[in-house]
């Protein structure tokens, strides 16, 4: 699956409708039928998500403390995953089986492979509630982060010497995870973004059980404009993201505007020092 062609990158995360529409027209593409065949039905035949999207109402909590918070919601995973419920080239791709994916610093890549992520350092900050118990800290969860590189490319996929942009975190005693990674690149027709995936526990990521909420984070406008202005490394985010919007991207335009803060990161720092990326994810 090597080098692929860029409209491959174009049309990640839209669902399971546009990806089967998709595979009839681009026949030629092997690789592309394999994955989206295998992985889009695969994905929701075995994690139980959804089938096309579509809006889902806001679930809210109420902290002690009168705050509250949101149940996020579901998202496609899009033809990428890499968790076991998609194939390349023919062979189930998972990760999450490898030695080495339970780590902090995802920009690496592990189990064999060599390569290295470049791009503006982000550390990523989740942090898991239960809505319906009073938005109470969920501990010893796993949480599953994937995303693409500075370049718009997702490894495993356009790259098959790399796995980086990828890991596991297990939430702790505040039921907290965090992640240092880079920030990822606009690519054609999506709003900056980040995958993850949450799981009951370690046990259940690694063994195939249903993920508890396949889920998207969107990044904040006023921060990755900034980085991709200032770093070459993210040349072809500039004129991408001129195009697109988070009102008017595929996946997060049929939340409602609760959702959208919710999935929303904070970013603080600079394209400079680097970010810290924060969000809170309630599970309902």
């Amino acid at each position: 699956m090597t080098n692929l062609p860029d409209h491959t990158l174009h049309d990640h995360d839209r669902g399971l409708a546009f990806d089967l529409a998709t595979m009839s027209s681009r026949r030629g593409v092997v690789a592309g039928i394999a994955v989206l065949a295998a992985g889009a039905l695969g994905y929701y035949a075995l994690r139980g998500g959804p089938i096309g999207g579509g809006a889902q109402a806001t679930v809210l909590g109420t902290a002690s403390d009168g705050s509250t918070c949101v149940a996020d919601p579901t998202e496609t995973a899009g033809p990428f995953p890499g968790d076991g419920t998609n194939a390349r080239d023919g062979q189930t791709v998972n990760v999450l089986t490898e030695s080495g994916v339970v780590r902090q610093d995802i920009r690496t890549s592990f189990g064999g492979m060599t390569p290295v992520a470049e791009g503006v350092t982000m550390d990523i900050r989740i942090r898991l509630v239960d809505v319906n118990a009073a938005c109470a800290p969920l501990v010893g969860h796993a949480i599953y982060v994937w995303h693409c590189d500075a370049a718009g490319r997702y490894s495993l996929y356009a790259t098959d010497d790399s796995n980086y942009l990828r890991g596991v975190g297990v939430t702790d005693a505040n039921g907290e995870v965090s992640f240092t990674s880079i920030v990822p690149a606009c690519y054609d027709g999506r709003w900056p973004h980040i995958h993850f995936e949450v799981f009951a526990s370690i046990d259940a990521a690694v063994s195939g059980d249903k993920s508890l909420l396949i889920s998207q984070f969107a990044l904040p406008e006023e921060q990755v404009a900034a980085v991709y202005a200032a770093d070459p490394r993210y040349a072809q985010s500039v004129a991408n993201f001129a195009d697109v919007s988070l009102a008017g991207d595929g996946v997060f335009r049929d939340n409602t505007a609760e959702q959208i803060a919710a999935q929303t990161m904070v970013m603080t720092g600079d394209a400079l020092a680097g970010f810290v990326a924060s969000a809170t994810v309630g599970l309902a």
